[in-house]
């Protein structure tokens, strides 16, 4: 087929990212650009009213495109410059399409939709990740029209949108939610020309292979790679400690939803923690487990900005039943290598759109729930509320009636198959009622901090988990 057609249908939306096609094709079929793949969205950085832009904008409106890197409008400051407005989402974790951008104090927006979901009945979006340019000190209003019929709308209610200049300092913005109207308004008045808005502070797959790099040059690190995923991305594996008699074996996997990237914040703070030579209970808990790490289950996700799925459009964490190379590979090459070395404990770490509480999901309604997995888990708890003043167990989702735990969901799945302590831990897109950090909410350092005070409780209950 001539390229130009085959970029047409593209376009055109003839093929979805999970057709197996090469990852050229497939990164093409998204409109996602990978450092190896090209773009077949627009890539537009015009002036207000130029003829491509209200091509780009028609096509958006027809559904066979969505201008993600947008647009610009001329504004005019005191001096009578012209002033434009760059609103761009290409890059790493991307996500923003421009609907109006001709009036700083209505910009438009809409947040692109994951692929429909077949197990969930709904294409998922919430997570939102862009670069504002030529807005310094204009009092801007970013309206996001289709912030109603987002996966989580009720939890937009208290929440505000993460800025940063550098993207390195993330701090909160002012941010209202209309429920009549199903639109999110940030305001926001720029220092400097370039700001980045996001739903929450992102963690970038650069870092994660700055995270991957850190830890296998400690000598008691080691990485594999247990597979790849269906856009060509390695699925990381890290080993910390020799398995030996007697060890257990405890697993960490993160950020099966992409979107929530508090969870691998969180696992770079357990890493340094685990790896920090001076920690006594550090090197006390290498003595007696051997740690596998999963810091990022889905990169797929995690690069094109989705909120809860892959490039096939499946939700990990519902596909814990029977995995499948062709959909979830991520998940069967991580529960096969399970099954190979092992499991006597595992942390699934999440994010909670709406609950402003850090808290764990247990295992009450999985089949083999009884008096030792209750007594592990109030161990894990206890120990958990000692260590860290922001983690708390009064708040969280509502407990399974006995057997009706959802064996396609990662803890529960895994708790059963291995009669063992399974738990799911999820963190605040918001901030925690107990200790609120006005400027930063819930953020990447606190995170970080909280990821290194999980030692303690999984140190607590590694003896119990003989009886």
């Amino acid at each position: 087929m001539p390229t130009s057609a085959l970029i047409r249908q593209l376009l055109l939306n003839k093929f979805t990212p999970h057709h197996r096609t090469s990852p050229l094709l497939r990164n093409l079929a998204c409109g996602k650009r990978h450092p190896l793949y090209l773009s077949a969205r627009p890539s537009l950085v015009a002036s207000s009213a130029s003829t491509e832009q209200q091509v780009a904008r028609s096509r958006w409106e027809e559904g066979k495109a969505a201008p993600t890197n947008a647009a610009s409008t001329d504004s005019m400051d005191e001096s009578n410059t012209a002033c434009r407005l760059v609103i761009n989402s290409h890059f790493d974790s991307g996500n923003i399409e421009v609907v109006d951008s001709s009036d700083p104090s209505n910009i438009q927006l809409r947040i692109h939709e994951d692929p429909f979901c077949e197990t969930d009945g709904r294409a998922h979006f919430q997570w939102f990740h862009y670069r504002l340019t030529g807005a310094r000190d204009l009092d801007l209003t970013m309206n996001m029209v289709n912030a109603g019929k987002a996966s989580f709308a009720h939890a937009w209610t208290g929440y505000n949108a993460c800025a940063s200049y550098d993207r390195r300092h993330w701090f909160r913005v002012s941010t209202s939610y209309d429920e009549s109207s199903g639109v999110l308004s940030i305001q926001h008045k720029p220092e400097q020309d370039a700001v980045y808005y996001a739903y929450f502070a992102p963690y970038s797959y650069e870092r994660h292979q700055d995270l991957i790099a850190k830890s296998t040059s400690n000598k008691q690190v080691r990485l594999e790679v247990l597979g790849e995923t269906l856009d060509g991305h390695d699925i990381d594996l890290l080993q910390i400690g020799e398995a030996s008699k007697g060890k257990k074996r405890v697993w960490i996997i993160a950020r099966q939803h992409p979107g929530e990237s508090m969870a691998e914040w969180f696992v770079e703070g357990f890493l340094d923690r685990l790896l920090d030579s001076h920690s006594a209970l550090a090197r006390h808990a290498l003595q007696k487990a051997v740690f596998y790490v999963v810091p990022n289950m889905n990169p797929d996700g995690s690069w094109r900005g989705h909120l809860r799925t892959n490039a096939a459009g499946a939700n990990l964490n519902r596909e814990w039943a029977k995995p499948s190379l062709e959909t979830s590979p991520e998940v069967s090459h991580v529960r096969n290598k399970m099954d190979s070395v092992g499991l006597d404990m595992l942390l699934d770490i999440h994010g909670d759109e709406e609950l402003p509480y850090n808290f764990i999901n247990g295992n009450e309604g999985i089949p083999c729930w009884g008096e030792r997995l209750a007594k592990l888990q109030k161990i894990f708890v206890e120990s958990f509320k000692k260590a860290s003043p922001d983690f708390q167990s009064q708040h969280g989702y509502a407990i399974d009636e006995p057997n009706q735990a959802n064996l396609n969901i990662c803890g529960h799945a895994i708790g059963d198959r291995f009669k063992t302590l399974s738990l799911t831990l999820e963190m605040p897109f918001k901030d925690t009622i107990e200790n609120p950090e006005p400027v930063q909410g819930w953020s990447p350092g606190r995170t970080k901090s909280f990821g290194a005070s999980v030692l303690n409780p999984i140190v607590d209950v590694i003896p119990s988990l003989d009886g």
